[in-house]
């Protein structure tokens, strides 16, 4: 199956567009045998509603409502968890599950078909929504990231959960870990990605059940959760902005992608955000790359993050497979006040492993906002990732009234002392729209290839900024669960900075979206055929890694069509068929 792309009004890629549709979704699903059930000792898992009644809103505007009816799945006794991998793109996606019993973990794998991808477990929530006669006037099945972690649910639970805080959504995912903390309680709404329901102002009773395989997979019992509700109808010109700035702040609820970003929880949004499509900290994922918009963050409220991100080094996951909790690794995330001092050196120490994913949100556009009359741009999305097993770790330090830093990339030991330095260019200030940052220089480039894999056009942009967008394979050694730097707002720095640390976490890829300055190939002169985009990791080889024979990525696209109106056929990545 091919996607064609025309030439549209450009538009950002949100969260969630690459995920499956998380209403309705239809899996082969082989039914667990019943040795296979008897054989998982735990967890006690159980749904449960934290309220007995819902108010929800409706917009005049866009009438519809999102079923986020506060209903929650625990874990008791031990910890839920689940990792989700693909050999290759080649390979189907698959799930195990580990089982702790007596201090000691197996993995127990389920069924083949249980999941597609990594965006969650499809029909897991069943919902019906009933008015006062009784009749049935909504019914959907919903995904269920078990990552949407939203708290305790006993106060002797552990202070913080060990798994990652969202379910990956980008096609390209390697591999995840899904998880419960014992103790904790996972919303089961699947936020942004499910459908509103068009719904009257009025009354009504929600009934959410587990869907049958699922309580049969995991031993749960079939309790459903009955909710009532409440429908309001309002306008965006009177209620619309008093509720986004009510709601800031809180780990729920139906906010605009920018309330809760980054650390200004609790301010109003301005209008242009206030504007934008609404989503749900209780959504399965919160980071979308450098993109224009910045997304809602998971149910876990933000004190916590902080809490979980500032205690490096101070517990393991205890899972028995030497995966920690993602704060083992000890290089602060502060750039260093001087330069380094002694000489520069390249130690026999883990170093990380810089890798690309294949392009993808590939389309036709006015390329990313310089709308030049006459014009056509092939606009992609890309990504660089770290394999690991180390961090890559990047200082910046500005000479007094220099418009450029000096850039150092810094080694570390096992226990995580800096064991040596290596010049490594520069950074530089980027003004333009979407990236207002600064950018580590060759970190990556972008080729348009021709059939014969030689180079028709090179995009200009070779300088990042490096952000933990995207949770490409959580299952690699020393992969960090919980990385800090996750939006511009927590790296990058300012115009005025002296100087900048720039992250890239074991695990973690870095992704520039295609509405952004730079992300497009100016393609008004090429003629149609086949064409390749090639992401190409560390094109100078500046950085140090363990690997740099799988730096680069190949997307085939085929372009067509006329000046003015080209379009882009993009065919399948071999399973993966996502544009």
């Amino acid at each position: 199956m091919t996607t064609t792309r025309t030439n549209r009004p450009r538009r950002p890629l949100l969260v969630g567009t690459t995920a499956v549709a998380a209403m309705a979704v239809t899996v082969g699903f082989m039914t667990a045998a019943p040795e296979q059930a008897k054989a998982a000792t735990g967890p006690k898992l159980s749904l449960i509603a934290a309220t007995g009644s819902v108010t929800l809103t409706s917009w005049k505007e866009e009438p519809g409502v999102y079923l986020d009816l506060g209903t929650y799945l625990t874990a008791e006794g031990t910890p839920l968890e689940l990792k989700v991998t693909r050999k290759s793109y080649k390979d189907p996606v698959t799930i195990a599950q580990t089982v702790f019993e007596g201090g000691r973990t197996t993995t127990r794998t389920l069924p083949v078909g249980t999941v597609k991808d990594f965006s969650g477990l499809p029909g897991f929530a069943e919902v019906t929504v009933t008015d006062k006669t009784g009749k049935v006037v909504a019914s959907r099945k919903e995904n269920f990231c078990p990552n949407n972690a939203s708290g305790r649910v006993r106060p002797d639970a552990p202070a913080t959960s060990k798994y990652p805080e969202s379910c990956p959504t980008n096609p390209f995912t390697l591999g995840s870990v899904w998880g419960i903390e014992k103790g904790w309680a996972a919303n089961t709404y699947a936020g942004s990605y499910t459908e509103p329901v068009k719904l009257a102002a009025g009354t009504y009773t929600a009934k959410v059940r587990v869907a049958k395989k699922y309580r049969d997979l995991f031993g749960i019992a079939d309790k459903p959760a009955t909710v009532k509700v409440t429908i309001e109808e309002r306008s965006w010109e009177n209620g619309r902005a008093a509720a986004a700035s009510e709601h800031a702040g809180h780990g729920a609820g139906h906010q605009t992608p920018a309330a809760h970003a980054g650390h200004g929880a609790g301010h109003a949004p301005t209008p242009a955000q206030a504007a934008a499509p609404v989503t749900s900290g209780a959504g399965p994922s919160y980071n979308v790359g450098h993109g224009p918009l910045k997304a809602a963050p998971p149910a876990l409220p933000w004190a916590l993050k902080v809490q979980q991100t500032g205690r490096a080094g101070a517990q393991a996951a205890g899972d028995g497979t030497g995966q920690t909790d993602g704060s083992r690794q000890a290089p602060a995330l502060t750039p260093r006040s001087a330069r380094p001092t002694g000489a520069p050196s390249v130690p026999d120490v883990p170093k990380p492993d810089l890798r690309s994913l294949p392009a993808y949100g590939i389309t036709i556009s006015d390329g990313g906002g310089q709308n030049v009359p006459g014009k056509d741009y092939l606009a992609f999305s890309a990504n660089v990732w770290n394999a690991g097993p180390a961090q890559l770790v990047v200082d910046g330090f500005r000479s007094p009234g220099k418009a450029k830093m000096d850039a150092y990339q810094y080694f570390y030991d096992a226990k995580g002392k800096q064991v040596g330095y290596t010049p490594t260019g520069t950074m530089e200030w980027d003004p333009r729209p979407g990236h207002v940052h600064w950018h580590f220089t060759d970190f990556a480039s972008y080729r348009l290839l021709k059939a014969d894999r030689k180079e028709a056009v090179r995009s200009g942009k070779e300088a990042f900024c490096l952000a933990n967008t995207d949770a490409v394979d959580y299952t690699v050694k020393n992969a960090n669960w919980h990385p800090f730097n996750t939006d511009l707002s927590t790296a990058c720095g300012q115009e005025n900075s002296i100087s900048v640390r720039e992250v890239l976490d074991v695990g973690s890829g870095d992704t520039y979206t295609q509405d952004l300055p730079g992300q497009s190939f100016d393609i008004t002169d090429l003629p149609n055929g086949t064409y390749y985009i090639q992401v190409l990791a560390n094109p100078a080889k500046r950085l140090k890694e363990t690997d740099l024979n799988n730096n680069s990525a190949l997307r085939k696209v085929v372009l067509g069509g006329t000046p003015g109106r080209r379009t882009v056929t993009v065919p399948a990545h071999d399973l993966v068929n996502a544009n």
